[in-house]
């Protein structure tokens, strides 16, 4: 069980997984914008604005991105982070020990040689 707590947290599985989930809204938002564009040429002579354009799509799918980051943010994001941290601490700011442990032996050895 260890071992699996260790691949859902310190992988990064659920960076690619809301990867995942953001590109497909986003993939819907530049799809609809692209046939709004596509719609402004002058071949088109209806109107832009009315809610069964592609404007109107375009912004539903806007809007719908905007929601569905906030749910796989407020939801995935913000718990995996807290369980990341709460398992998995941060180091304390500092100096590593590997170079504390060379400091101390570089300073013991300028004593004991004298001073330079």
């Amino acid at each position: 069980m260890t071992g699996f707590k260790n691949f859902l947290l310190r992988g990064n599985l659920i960076e690619i997984a809301v990867a995942f989930i953001v590109a497909g809204a986003f993939g819907a938002v530049v799809t609809r914008f692209t046939e709004w564009l596509t719609s402004l040429l002058p071949d088109s002579a209806d109107n832009v604005f009315s809610d069964t354009t592609y404007f109107g799509r375009f912004m539903n799918a806007v809007i719908a991105f905007v929601i569905l980051a906030a749910i796989v943010y407020f939801f995935v994001v913000v718990p995996y982070t807290k369980a990341k941290e709460r398992f998995f601490p941060a180091e304390e700011a500092g100096t590593p020990a590997d170079i504390a442990l060379l400091e101390e032996i570089r300073d013991l050895l300028a004593t004991r040689n004298g001073p330079a």
